[in-house]
C-alpha cells in the first residue's frame, strides 16, 4: 500500500513536468495539446485524491530523492497542511486549464503552447513546494515556481508586460535571496536542522531576540505572501492573461507564500515558541497594516484586475495573521482561508476574463447593465463576492468566522476591529460591481442589449469555482477536518 502512495507522491511531481515535454510535442495541434494538458490535470488530480484517502486513513508517505550535503536532502511527505495545498492546486490547475482554451482561443492569444508548458512547469513546482519535508527543498520549488512564472507574467511581449515583469521577478528573487536564504541559513546554524518539525526545530535555549530576528527574516523573505511593503509585484503582474492572473492568485504564487508562513510558524517555530518572541507582536500589526491599506487602495482602482490585486494582498494579510496568532484557531482559520479565497478570487478573476473577451471591457465604471449581457458572469461574480467578504451562503464566511476566534482568545482586539473592518471594505469595492450590473438605472441602454456571454469552456469553468463556494459553505467539515489536523500532527501541541 505505502510503496503504492510513494509512487503517486513522485507522480504528482514528474508528471506536470512530463506534460511539458508532451505540449512541447504537439505543439502544431491545438486540439491535442489542450487534451494533453487536461489528461495530465485529471491524472496529477486522481494521485492528489488517493493521497489524500492514504493520508486519512493514517498512511505514512514519504519519499527521499537526494542528499546534497548531510542534513540537506530532497525529500517530500504527505502532511495535512501541504495535502489541502496540493488538493487545491491539482482540483484549480483542471479547471483553469479549461477557463484558458476557452480564453486563449476567445482572445486569439499568441505563443498558447509556451503558455500551457510554463502553466505545467508552475503546478509542479506548487505540488514539490506543498510536500516538502524540509526548508531546503521548499526552497527550492520555491524558486522554480518564480522562475517558470515569469514567462506567462510576460506573456503579452509587449513593453508594459516586460517592464511588469521586471518587477516581478525583482521583488521575487531579492526577498528570497537577501532576507528567505539568510533566514534558512540562520535556521540550519542555530536549530542543526532544516527538516520539519511537529512543534518546532529550536531549543528552549536559544536567545529569543536571535529566533524574533529570524521570523522577521522569513516574512520579508517570502515575497510571494505579498505583505507590505513587499506587495508592488502583484499589482505589477497583472499585465499577464487572465488565466494566468488567476494561477497567480488563487492556485500558484501567493498561495505558495502564506502556506510558506503557515508552515515555518507551524513546523519550524511551533505554536508555544511564537507568542514569546519580541518581533511577532510588530509582524501582526503589519499584516493588519496591509490588509487595511490594501484594501482602502483597491476601493480606488478602477481597472478590474488591479482591484482585484490589492484584495488579494488584502486577504492574504488574514492568512498571515492566522499563522502567527499561534493558536489553534488562528491556524485552522488560516487554513481554510488558503481554500475559500482560492475559490472566491479564482472565480472574481474568471469573471473578469470573461468580460474582457466577451466585451472588451476592463474598468469597473464601463460594467453598468453588464447583468442583462452577461447574467451567469455577473451572478457569479456576486456569489464569488460574499465569499470574499465572509458572508453566507459562501465559504468564506467560516475561515473568517476562525480567523475572529482566534484574535479574541488572544484578545487581539485591534487586530479583530482590522478583520472587521476590512470585511466593510470588501463590500465597498466589490458589491458595487455586481449591483451596477443589474440594477443600472432606469432608461440604461443594456436592457435591450441581446445576451453576449464568454466562451463556453470558460463560462463551464466559472460556474464549477462558483458552485465550489457555495459548497464550502454547505460542507465545510472535510475542509475543517483536514485544517484541524494540522495540529494534531503528533508532537504538535495546542497553544493559545
Amino acid at each position: 500500500m505505502n510503496h503504492s502512495l510513494e509512487l503517486l507522491l513522485q507522480l504528482t511531481i514528474i508528471l506536470p513536468l512530463l506534460a511539458t515535454l508532451a505540449i512541447l510535442a504537439t505543439g502544431k495541434h491545438p486540439n491535442l495539446r489542450e487534451a494533453v494538458t487536461i489528461s495530465i490535470s485529471l491524472v496529477v488530480m486522481y494521485c492528489v485524491i488517493n493521497l489524500y484517502q492514504g493520508l486519512s486513513a493514517g498512511a505514512s508517505i514519504e519519499v527521499f530523492w537526494w542528499q546534497l550535503l548531510p542534513g540537506l536532502a530532497v525529500e517530500f511527505v504527505v502532511e495535512p497542511l501541504g495535502m489541502l495545498f496540493a488538493l487545491i492546486a491539482s482540483f484549480l490547475w483542471f479547471i483553469t486549464t479549461l477557463y484558458a482554451i476557452g480564453y486563449m482561443r476567445g482572445h486569439h492569444e499568441e505563443n498558447q503552447t509556451r503558455f500551457y508548458l510554463c502553466f505545467a512547469l508552475a503546478i509542479s513546482a506548487v505540488m514539490g513546494l506543498a510536500f516538502s519535508a524540509n526548508l531546503f527543498t521548499l526552497f527550492i520549488f520555491y524558486e522554480v515556481l518564480t522562475l517558470s512564472t515569469y514567462p506567462l507574467v510576460t506573456h503579452a511581449g509587449t513593453e508594459k508586460a516586460k517592464q511588469g515583469g521586471r518587477v516581478y521577478l525583482g521583488i521575487l528573487l531579492g526577498t528570497s535571496i537577501a532576507f528567505f536564504l539568510l533566514a534558512i541559513v540562520l535556521t540550519w546554524f542555530v536549530a542543526g536542522t532544516l527538516d520539519f518539525k511537529p512543534g518546532g526545530v529550536f531549543h528552549t535555549d536559544v536567545d529569543t531576540s536571535l529566533l524574533g530576528a529570524i521570523l522577521v527574516l522569513f516574512v520579508f523573505g517570502i515575497g510571494k505572501a505579498a505583505i507590505m511593503p513587499f506587495h508592488r509585484w502583484l499589482p505589477a503582474a497583472m499585465v499577464a492573461p487572465t488565466p494566468v492572473s488567476a494561477l497567480l492568485h488563487a492556485v500558484a504564487v501567493v498561495k505558495a507564500g502564506v502556506f510558506t508562513i503557515l508552515k515555518i510558524c507551524v513546523f519550524i517555530f511551533g505554536i508555544e515558541l511564537l507568542p514569546t518572541l519580541p518581533t511577532t507582536e510588530f509582524l501582526l500589526y503589519l499584516a493588519a497594516a496591509s490588509v487595511l491599506l490594501a484594501s482602502i487602495v483597491a476601493m480606488r482602482q478602477d481597472n478590474l484586475k488591479a482591484r482585484l490585486a490589492y484584495s488579494t494582498v488584502s486577504q492574504l494579510g488574514y492568512i498571515t495573521i492566522g499563522a502567527l496568532l499561534a493558536n489553534s484557531s488562528g491556524v485552522i482559520g488560516s487554513s481554510m482561508h488558503i481554500a475559500t479565497h482560492a475559490f472566491g478570487k479564482i472565480t472574481l478573476f474568471f469573471c473578469a476574463g470573461a468580460i474582457l473577451v466577451a466585451t472588451h471591457k476592463s474598468k469597473v465604471s464601463e460594467m453598468r447593465g453588464l447583468g442583462f449581457t452577461m447574467p451567469v458572469t455577473m451572478a457569479a461574480f456576486f456569489i464569488a463576492s460574499l465569499s470574499i467578504i465572509g458572508v453566507p451562503p459562501a465559504g468564506g464566511t467560516w475561515s473568517k468566522w476562525f480567523l475572529l476566534m482566534g484574535t479574541m482568545e488572544t484578545e487581539h482586539w485591534v487586530i479583530m476591529m482590522v478583520l472587521m473592518v476590512s470585511s466593510l471594505l470588501n463590500i465597498a469595492y466589490l458589491l458595487p460591481i455586481p449591483y451596477h450590473a443589474f440594477f443600472p438605472g432606469k432608461g440604461h441602454p443594456a436592457a435591450k442589449e441581446a445576451i453576449n456571454e464568454a466562451p463556453f469552456m470558460s463560462l463551464i469553468a466559472l460556474s464549477i469555482t462558483t458552485l465550489g463556494c457555495l459548497i464550502l459553505f454547505l460542507y465545510p467539515q472535510p475542509l475543517y477536518e483536514l485544517a484541524k489536523t494540522i495540529l494534531t500532527v503528533p508532537g504538535v501541541s495546542h497553544g493559545q
